[in-house]
Protein backbone atom coordinates (compact mmCIF):
# COMPACT_ATOMS: atom_id res chain seq x y z
CA UNK A 1 0.00 0.00 0.00
CA UNK A 2 1.20 3.29 -0.73
CA UNK A 3 2.11 5.63 2.09
CA UNK A 4 -0.51 8.66 1.09
CA UNK A 5 -3.62 7.28 1.93
CA UNK A 6 -3.90 6.26 5.35
CA UNK A 7 -1.37 8.46 7.40
CA UNK A 8 -4.50 10.42 9.14
CA UNK A 9 -5.09 6.97 11.05
CA UNK A 10 -2.56 7.80 13.32
CA UNK A 11 -3.39 11.13 13.64
CA UNK A 12 -7.13 11.58 13.57
CA UNK A 13 -9.63 11.49 16.74
CA UNK A 14 -11.00 8.06 17.23
CA UNK A 15 -14.57 9.97 17.11
CA UNK A 16 -13.85 11.05 14.09
CA UNK A 17 -12.51 8.35 12.49
CA UNK A 18 -15.53 6.68 13.78
CA UNK A 19 -17.92 8.58 11.97
CA UNK A 20 -15.84 8.53 8.49
CA UNK A 21 -15.81 5.20 8.43
CA UNK A 22 -19.02 3.57 9.52
CA UNK A 23 -21.42 6.49 8.05
CA UNK A 24 -20.18 4.82 4.38
CA UNK A 25 -20.09 1.87 5.54
CA UNK A 26 -23.52 1.83 6.35
CA UNK A 27 -24.69 3.26 3.07
CA UNK A 28 -22.93 0.51 1.28
CA UNK A 29 -24.55 -2.16 3.43
CA UNK A 30 -27.83 -0.58 2.51
CA UNK A 31 -27.10 0.02 -0.83
CA UNK A 32 -25.95 -3.33 -1.87
CA UNK A 33 -29.62 -4.67 0.32
CA UNK A 34 -30.97 -2.78 -2.78
CA UNK A 35 -30.03 -4.94 -5.74
CA UNK A 36 -32.59 -7.32 -4.02
CA UNK A 37 -35.04 -4.78 -3.74
CA UNK A 38 -35.27 -2.78 -6.94
CA UNK A 39 -35.09 -6.36 -8.82
CA UNK A 40 -38.31 -7.35 -6.89
CA UNK A 41 -40.34 -3.72 -7.97
CA UNK A 42 -39.31 -3.59 -11.43
CA UNK A 43 -40.42 -7.58 -11.95
CA UNK A 44 -43.80 -7.08 -9.69
CA UNK A 45 -44.56 -4.68 -11.88
CA UNK A 46 -44.23 -5.97 -14.97
CA UNK A 47 -47.57 -7.93 -16.00
CA UNK A 48 -45.83 -10.86 -17.92
CA UNK A 49 -43.52 -11.72 -14.57
CA UNK A 50 -45.87 -10.88 -11.89
CA UNK A 51 -46.01 -12.65 -8.63
CA UNK A 52 -44.53 -15.35 -10.30
CA UNK A 53 -41.45 -13.49 -11.00
CA UNK A 54 -41.21 -11.96 -7.14
CA UNK A 55 -41.20 -16.02 -5.96
CA UNK A 56 -38.56 -16.94 -8.28
CA UNK A 57 -36.82 -13.85 -6.99
CA UNK A 58 -36.98 -14.60 -3.22
CA UNK A 59 -36.48 -17.97 -4.30
CA UNK A 60 -33.08 -16.96 -5.25
CA UNK A 61 -32.06 -14.06 -3.03
CA UNK A 62 -31.00 -16.87 0.05
CA UNK A 63 -28.38 -18.41 -2.17
CA UNK A 64 -26.58 -14.73 -3.31
CA UNK A 65 -26.66 -14.29 0.66
CA UNK A 66 -24.65 -17.46 1.27
CA UNK A 67 -21.94 -16.09 -1.41
CA UNK A 68 -22.14 -13.07 0.00
CA UNK A 69 -21.18 -14.49 3.66
CA UNK A 70 -18.64 -16.06 2.03
CA UNK A 71 -16.90 -12.64 0.44
CA UNK A 72 -17.57 -10.70 3.70
CA UNK A 73 -15.11 -13.59 5.73
CA UNK A 74 -12.79 -13.28 3.40
CA UNK A 75 -13.07 -9.60 2.99
CA UNK A 76 -13.93 -8.23 6.74
CA UNK A 77 -10.59 -11.08 7.74
CA UNK A 78 -8.20 -9.65 5.49
CA UNK A 79 -9.34 -5.76 6.69
CA UNK A 80 -8.87 -6.83 9.93
CA UNK A 81 -5.31 -8.66 9.07
CA UNK A 82 -4.08 -5.34 7.21
CA UNK A 83 -5.35 -2.73 9.78
CA UNK A 84 -3.11 -4.25 12.15
CA UNK A 85 0.02 -4.94 9.72
CA UNK A 86 -0.17 -1.23 9.00
CA UNK A 87 -0.40 -0.02 12.34
CA UNK A 88 2.93 -2.23 12.83
CA UNK A 89 4.36 -0.86 10.20
CA UNK A 90 4.80 -3.79 8.16
CA UNK A 91 3.29 -2.65 4.73
CA UNK A 92 4.24 -6.07 2.88
CA UNK A 93 2.67 -7.91 5.02
CA UNK A 94 -0.61 -6.30 4.60
CA UNK A 95 -0.01 -6.34 0.62
CA UNK A 96 0.63 -10.20 0.66
CA UNK A 97 -2.73 -10.17 2.74
CA UNK A 98 -4.47 -8.17 0.17
CA UNK A 99 -2.95 -10.44 -2.48
CA UNK A 100 -4.28 -13.70 -0.13
CA UNK A 101 -7.76 -12.24 -0.14
CA UNK A 102 -7.66 -11.75 -3.92
CA UNK A 103 -6.68 -15.30 -4.60
CA UNK A 104 -9.31 -16.61 -2.04
CA UNK A 105 -12.40 -14.83 -3.15
CA UNK A 106 -11.37 -15.65 -7.01
CA UNK A 107 -11.14 -19.38 -6.14
CA UNK A 108 -14.37 -19.45 -3.33
CA UNK A 109 -16.50 -17.61 -6.21
CA UNK A 110 -15.67 -20.39 -9.18
CA UNK A 111 -16.32 -23.22 -6.65
CA UNK A 112 -19.64 -21.72 -5.70
CA UNK A 113 -20.69 -20.98 -8.95
CA UNK A 114 -19.67 -24.67 -10.26
CA UNK A 115 -21.50 -26.33 -7.47
CA UNK A 116 -24.58 -24.19 -8.17
CA UNK A 117 -24.87 -24.65 -11.94
CA UNK A 118 -24.13 -28.61 -11.47
CA UNK A 119 -26.52 -29.10 -8.77
CA UNK A 120 -28.94 -25.79 -10.00
CA UNK A 121 -32.40 -28.05 -9.78
CA UNK A 122 -31.91 -29.91 -6.39
CA UNK A 123 -30.81 -26.18 -4.83
CA UNK A 124 -33.70 -24.59 -6.31
CA UNK A 125 -36.17 -27.27 -5.20
CA UNK A 126 -34.80 -27.27 -1.53
CA UNK A 127 -35.17 -23.58 -1.44
CA UNK A 128 -39.20 -24.02 -2.99
CA UNK A 129 -38.46 -23.53 -6.37
CA UNK A 130 -41.32 -26.62 -7.34
CA UNK A 131 -43.77 -25.00 -6.01
CA UNK A 132 -45.38 -24.44 -9.63
CA UNK A 133 -44.19 -24.29 -13.28
CA UNK A 134 -44.14 -20.76 -13.62
CA UNK A 135 -41.99 -20.41 -10.52
CA UNK A 136 -39.78 -22.82 -11.12
CA UNK A 137 -39.34 -21.76 -14.41
CA UNK A 138 -38.62 -17.78 -13.93
CA UNK A 139 -36.01 -19.38 -10.54
CA UNK A 140 -33.83 -21.38 -13.42
CA UNK A 141 -33.78 -18.63 -15.76
CA UNK A 142 -32.83 -15.88 -13.08
CA UNK A 143 -30.86 -17.54 -11.18
CA UNK A 144 -28.53 -19.24 -14.06
CA UNK A 145 -27.79 -15.44 -14.52
CA UNK A 146 -27.31 -14.42 -11.43
CA UNK A 147 -24.99 -17.43 -10.82
CA UNK A 148 -22.43 -16.25 -13.80
CA UNK A 149 -22.14 -13.09 -11.99
CA UNK A 150 -21.00 -14.03 -8.83
CA UNK A 151 -16.92 -14.54 -9.39
CA UNK A 152 -18.26 -10.47 -9.98
CA UNK A 153 -20.15 -10.13 -6.58
CA UNK A 154 -17.85 -11.98 -4.37
CA UNK A 155 -14.66 -9.76 -5.29
CA UNK A 156 -16.56 -6.29 -5.41
CA UNK A 157 -17.74 -7.48 -2.13
CA UNK A 158 -14.44 -8.42 -0.85
CA UNK A 159 -12.27 -5.81 -1.83
CA UNK A 160 -14.76 -3.27 -0.38
CA UNK A 161 -14.00 -3.46 3.04
CA UNK A 162 -10.12 -3.86 2.06
CA UNK A 163 -10.37 -0.80 0.38
CA UNK A 164 -11.60 0.79 3.69
CA UNK A 165 -8.72 -0.25 5.26
CA UNK A 166 -6.64 1.49 2.92
CA UNK A 167 -8.18 4.87 4.24
CA UNK A 168 -10.59 5.08 1.54
CA UNK A 169 -14.46 4.31 2.94
CA UNK A 170 -15.57 7.04 0.36
CA UNK A 171 -14.43 4.96 -2.75
CA UNK A 172 -15.77 1.88 -1.29
CA UNK A 173 -19.34 3.70 -0.71
CA UNK A 174 -18.87 4.99 -4.08
CA UNK A 175 -17.85 2.25 -6.10
CA UNK A 176 -20.94 0.05 -4.47
CA UNK A 177 -23.39 3.25 -5.15
CA UNK A 178 -22.27 3.14 -8.75
CA UNK A 179 -23.19 -0.47 -9.57
CA UNK A 180 -26.58 -0.16 -7.77
CA UNK A 181 -27.11 3.20 -9.75
CA UNK A 182 -26.63 0.76 -13.38
CA UNK A 183 -29.13 -1.65 -11.58
CA UNK A 184 -31.34 0.54 -11.17
CA UNK A 185 -31.05 2.44 -14.82
CA UNK A 186 -30.78 -0.87 -16.64
CA UNK A 187 -33.51 -3.01 -14.55
CA UNK A 188 -36.63 -0.81 -16.62
CA UNK A 189 -34.96 -0.58 -19.78
CA UNK A 190 -34.25 -4.99 -20.02
CA UNK A 191 -37.39 -5.68 -18.31
CA UNK A 192 -39.92 -3.24 -19.91
CA UNK A 193 -38.37 -2.07 -23.02
CA UNK A 194 -36.49 -5.28 -24.40
CA UNK A 195 -39.30 -7.51 -22.49
CA UNK A 196 -36.27 -9.66 -21.12
CA UNK A 197 -37.94 -11.02 -18.07
CA UNK A 198 -35.96 -12.51 -15.14
CA UNK A 199 -32.68 -12.80 -17.58
CA UNK A 200 -33.67 -9.04 -18.05
CA UNK A 201 -33.19 -8.50 -14.18
CA UNK A 202 -30.49 -10.74 -13.51
CA UNK A 203 -28.15 -9.13 -16.14
CA UNK A 204 -28.99 -5.90 -15.02
CA UNK A 205 -28.06 -6.94 -11.63
CA UNK A 206 -24.55 -8.64 -13.20
CA UNK A 207 -23.80 -5.31 -14.62
CA UNK A 208 -23.94 -3.37 -11.54
CA UNK A 209 -21.67 -6.16 -9.97
CA UNK A 210 -18.91 -6.00 -12.70
CA UNK A 211 -18.92 -2.34 -12.31
CA UNK A 212 -18.16 -2.28 -8.78
CA UNK A 213 -15.76 -5.34 -9.10
CA UNK A 214 -14.05 -3.06 -12.16
CA UNK A 215 -13.77 -0.08 -9.83
CA UNK A 216 -12.15 -2.18 -7.41
CA UNK A 217 -10.07 -3.72 -9.58
CA UNK A 218 -8.79 0.36 -10.36
CA UNK A 219 -8.44 0.87 -6.93
CA UNK A 220 -6.17 -2.00 -6.46
CA UNK A 221 -4.44 -0.77 -9.67
CA UNK A 222 -3.42 2.26 -8.52
CA UNK A 223 -3.35 2.07 -4.65
CA UNK A 224 -1.86 -1.56 -3.59
CA UNK A 225 1.53 -2.62 -4.93
CA UNK A 226 0.91 -5.97 -5.53
CA UNK A 227 3.27 -8.94 -7.32
CA UNK A 228 3.90 -12.69 -7.21
CA UNK A 229 4.72 -12.68 -3.83
CA UNK A 230 1.67 -11.50 -2.62
CA UNK A 231 -0.32 -14.25 -4.32
CA UNK A 232 1.16 -16.82 -2.23
CA UNK A 233 -1.43 -17.76 0.32
CA UNK A 234 0.63 -17.10 2.76
CA UNK A 235 0.38 -14.14 5.03
CA UNK A 236 2.50 -12.94 8.10
CA UNK A 237 2.71 -10.34 10.04
CA UNK A 238 5.17 -9.59 13.39
CA UNK A 239 4.24 -7.01 15.43
CA UNK A 240 4.61 -5.98 19.03
CA UNK A 241 2.65 -7.25 21.48
CA UNK A 242 0.42 -4.05 22.40
CA UNK A 243 0.99 -2.55 25.86
CA UNK A 244 -2.02 -3.18 27.90
CA UNK A 245 -3.96 -0.35 29.16
CA UNK A 246 -5.74 -2.01 32.27
CA UNK A 247 -2.44 -3.78 33.37
CA UNK A 248 0.12 -1.01 31.84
Amino acid sequence: MKEKSNAFLETEPLGYLMGKYAIPCIISLLVAALYNIVDQIFIANASYLGSYGNAANTVVFPLTVVSLAVAVLIGDGCYAFVSICLGADEKEHANRSIGNAILLSLISSLILTAIYLVFQENILTSFGGRINEETFQYSKEYFFFITLGLPFYMFGQAMNPIIRSDGSPKFAMASTLAGALANIILDPIFIFAFHWGMMGAAVATVIGQIITAALAIWYLVCNVRLNGVNFSLAAECRFRKPRSILFA
